[in-house]
């Protein structure tokens, strides 16, 4: 592994989180990052642990998120995982994979909906209703291109929920493909974790009347102007915690909030980022899926063709990393 520590006429290009790390343990989907005043039921074997990060270089976002299983030892693959669990946890990944896989240039976000809801079906499991891939830009994290994990009925509709507008990708442009999925209904649901993560509003001024929240509104604008924070990055985590509250009721930091799946929901969460190049799509981040998520579903045909495709542009792309590497070994020995 390598620290980048490049320089630009002598000044550090800025580097940096983009995204807090969050842990979300079971049926928390996502965004759950602890403070360190807070107790924490400690992990033990069998735990559905997602994690999900971002960093940044000058600015320029990469995103990934990853599912696991706790193990009973260091040691020793997990053990005893349920075919649901095998299930979401395969539909996740491949849906993660062929909606990569789809995103660019001249394609429509609603088609890569379309593939990832037929995803879902294949192996009785839902997406997650909140979740959406969203374009990045430099210093920002959710631009104004996004793509739904699943189209709103009806019923969605009169409850609120949004039906994004059609846009299609250009050639240039970065996406995290962000896919979270569950053997419930795909409906997050409030529950008792604080947030802790949260982004300024740059649209947004108001006077504060609070010192607690002026003060942490000056850090706010002096650290994290754009991208998402956590409260734990603060040195008073109390004062930041009092003064959170009056930010988000002028609306000048948006929340992060904690979600939560039913209590017997397994849920899984997988997230990469894609380049859109000249030569094709670029996924430049993401772990491969543990192995030990196994199911006996498969998906339907042209599911399984593009996810062959993948698989085999995979396996040239490291064989000619491996030859790559071999040959330089040659010729410095």
């Amino acid at each position: 592994m390598k620290l980048y520590q490049k320089k630009v006429n002598g000044v550090a290009v800025e580097r940096g989180v983009a995204f807090p790390v969050c842990v979300s343990v079971n049926d928390v989907i996502c965004n759950h990052s602890p403070l360190g005043s807070e107790e924490v039921e400690p992990l033990k074997a069998g735990d559905i642990v997602k994690i999900d990060l971002g960093c940044h270089i000058d600015g320029y976002i990469s995103v990934a998120a990853h599912t696991l299983i706790v193990p009973e030892s260091p040691d020793s693959p997990p053990t005893s995982i349920s075919d649901e669990m095998g299930n979401v946890a395969v539909a996740a990944y491949n849906a993660m994979l062929v909606a990569a896989a789809s995103i660019k240039a001249g394609a429509t976000n609603t088609q890569v909906t379309d593939i990832v809801t037929k995803v879902a079906s294949s192996y009785g499991v839902n997406s997650i209703f909140s979740v959406r891939m969203h374009q990045m830009k430099r210093f920002v994290i959710d631009g104004v291109k996004e793509v739904a994990l699943r189209h709103p009925t009806a019923d969605d509709l009169e409850a609120g929920e949004e039906k994004l507008d059609e846009c299609t990708f250009e050639q240039a442009e970065v996406y995290a493909v962000d896919v979270a999925m569950s053997t419930g209904d795909g409906k997050p649901r409030p529950g008792v974790l604080r947030t802790t993560v949260f982004k300024r509003n740059v649209e947004a001024n108001y006077k504060l009347k609070m010192k607690n929240s002026r003060s942490l509104l000056a850090q706010v604008d002096k650290k994290f102007p754009t991208l998402p924070f956590t409260l734990a990055q603060f040195e008073d985590e109390r004062g930041a915690k009092m003064g959170v509250t009056e930010c988000i009721a002028h609306g000048l930091l948006t929340p992060y909030p904690v979600l939560h799946e039913a209590k017997d929901a397994n849920v899984a969460h997988f997230k990469c980022t894609v380049l859109l190049l000249p030569s094709g799509t670029a996924r430049v981040t993401g772990l491969d899926m543990p192995e030990y998520f196994k199911t006996d579903k498969k998906p339907e045909e042209d599911i399984q063709q593009m996810l062959d495709e993948i698989a085999a542009a995979a396996a040239k792309k490291a064989k000619k990393k491996a030859a790559k590497k071999k040959k330089k070994k040659a010729a410095s020995s």
